[in-house]
Parts: structure tokens; sequence; C-alpha cells
């Protein structure tokens, strides 16, 4: 892998020309049903690297926060927690979020340095648009931190040409804040500590946005038994070359249902209509690295292996032994897919 070092020029208007100030983050808690999403805890296992304290910031609307905040309060790194309550708030824009974090940023005495979140489609929006209205630039899917006590600097690694090299990028001390989004696969999931002591708990007034351009009109989501594509440890993705949506069903599920795994898909597998756009793995799509990963019937084009090449441990089933899947594999079975899943997972369910 290549490794491209990018040593920011930051404009002078991004500067606060102060002291540089010791790291004190703000970690965006996104949460859903009452629970809080996986990536905010890689994000937060970030945070605590940048050392210093540590403050989570959760938004809600009235009444249905309060779970999460008794979870949030739990987190291991944690040192302090905003909460902002409005019927605004329920299903998160970035024209409503993002007012609220900039008045906590530019309130008189706002400690915060980093502003940090999970690279989900809800902080996409959220932070971009902070960086804007602030005037600071914004790193993303971010995958090292580093902070330096010596001269205040924050340097970043991030993948950029499709993840065939890594750009590392340095923020200066005196940039008014440092934003960034982190992917979740590079950082290990903050856990919670049930024996220590609940974290200082306080209220942030919202901030009404009354003529938002955006409104929220529905959320479809893709309801399974199995793990969750981007957080499980062992996935199984079929390409192409299953043929149809009913062959695809039937010769992945009862493997990934054996192995207690999630099932993904090639983009060309989800063009196809074989599965929903949901489980796609690849550059457009989701990026996975679990322990094991699976490949049947995909040919390995450069966009999908973007998306699990850092896996732990990667298999691949293609009757073509010139495929490029296999090239990357750490395994490979050049065979019929439709003989050996079957016996595959005969063997499985034996053993």
């Amino acid at each position: 892998m290549l490794r491209a070092r990018n040593i920011v020029a930051v404009p002078a208007r991004f500067r606060s020309y102060a002291t540089a100030r010791s790291p004190h983050s703000l970690v965006l808690i996104e949460h859903r049903d009452g629970v809080i999403q996986s990536g905010t805890l890689s994000a937060l296992t970030a945070a605590t690297q940048l050392g210093g304290p540590v403050t989570g910031l959760v938004v809600g609307a009235p009444g249905k926060i309060e779970t999460i905040l008794e979870n949030a309060k739990r987190l291991k790194g944690l040192t302090a927690l905003l909460h902002s309550s409005s019927p605004q708030y329920e299903n998160p824009l970035a024209e409503t979020v993002s007012p609220l974090l900039k008045s906590i940023i530019e309130a008189g005495s706002s400690p915060y340095t980093h502003i940090i979140s999970s690279h989900s489609a809800t902080a996409r929006a959220i932070l971009p648009r902070l960086a804007a209205t602030l005037d600071v630039p914004a790193v993303s899917d971010v995958t090292s931190v580093e902070h330096s006590t010596s001269d205040g600097t924050t340097t970043y690694i991030r993948p950029i040409y499709a993840g065939n090299a890594l750009a590392t990028v340095r923020a200066p001390s005196d940039l008014k804040v440092n934003i960034f989004t982190v992917r979740g696969t590079a950082f290990s999931k903050a856990a919670a500590d049930e024996s220590g002591d609940a974290v200082e708990v306080k209220a942030v007034d919202p901030v009404e946005v009354p003529d938002s351009p955006t409104t929220h009109v529905n959320t479809s989501l893709q309801k399974s038994d199995r793990p969750d594509l981007g957080v499980a440890t062992r996935v199984v993705s079929g390409g192409r070359a299953l043929k149809n949506k009913e062959t695809f069903d039937a010769t992945l599920e009862p493997l990934a249902d054996v192995l207690g795994a999630a099932v993904g898909a090639s983009r060309a597998a989800v063009d196809d209509g074989y599965a929903d756009n949901s489980l796609q793995v690849g550059q457009t799509g989701k990026v996975v690295a679990p322990e094991l990963y699976i490949a049947i019937g995909i040919s390995g084009a450069i966009q999908h292996l973007a998306g699990m090449k850092d896996s732990k441990f990667i298999v691949a089933i293609n009757k073509d032994p010139e495929a490029p899947i296999h090239q990357v594999a750490d395994a490979g079975l050049v065979a019929d897919l439709f003989t050996a899943v079957p016996e595959l997972v005969e063997k499985l369910k034996k053993a």
C-alpha cells in the first residue's frame, strides 16, 4: 500500500492564533431505537487516544433519550455528558443539529478542541455543515489519530484512492477546532464500566431552526435477525455469479446461519436486484473488517476490495482461478460455488 504524506497548509482564516490548548473532545453520540450506535463507540475510543477529557453529546426528542443517557453515563472514556431535547431532534438533520453544535463550540467558555463522530450517513451530513459554518476544515474517514503534547498538532491517517494509499494529514495547534469522522472498523469499541462512577450530566438548551429547508420524510430500515453488517465479526458475501435473488438467498443464508455471520453483497449483485443496497460492501457501500470474510462468486473488482480487504482472514470461492479475489484471499477454493457451498454448510453443521 502506498503512503502519501500530506501536511496541511491551513489558510490564516482557519486559525485562532491562541496558545495551543490541551485536547478536550466532544463526541456526537448517535442512537436509534434506544440503542447507541456501534460506530459511536469507535469514535469514543478515537477521542480517548487524543488524551484529555472527553464529553459526549446526546440529542433527541423529549422523553426518548433517557435510556441513551443512562447507558452513555457508563461508557469508559467519557468524563462528562451533554444532552439537548427538542421535537426537531427526533430525526437528526444537518440543518437542525449543526446550529446546536455551533452554539456549544462558540460559547464563551467552550473548552472543546476536537469534534468527533463515526463516519455514518448522519454525521457525514452534520459535521461538514458544521465545519462550513465555523469556517474550518474537516477530515473524514480517519483510521488513526494522534495528538502531540509537545507542539499541539493533531495528525490523522485516512485512506485515499479507494484504500490504495494512506494520506497523513496534520492540523496545526492554532486551528480553531478540529472536526473529523472515524472509520468504525479501525478502532475498538468502547465498553461500559458498570462498576465505575456515572459521569456528570448537563442539559443544553436546543437551538430552534423554525425555517429549516429540510424535513424528515421517513426512515426505511432493512431488519434482520443476523448481526449488523458494519460490525459483524463474520461476513458471507455473494456476487453476480449467484444468478438471481432466489439462488443468492438459498446459497448464502444457510452458510451465514451456521456461522452466525452477516450477509453482504457486491455492487453487481445489488445492481441486479439480488440483495438490498444496505448489504453492499465496497467503496460506495459499507467498509467492513471482520475476523472472517467469505467471498462467494465475487470476482474481486477494485471497488469491492476497497470495502473488505482489511478483513483479518479472507476466503474466496470462485471457479475462475484467475479471478482477482484470489490475489487478496488468505484461502481460495477454485470450485463451483453451487456444489462447494452446500458441502461446506454440511461439514460445518457436523463440526
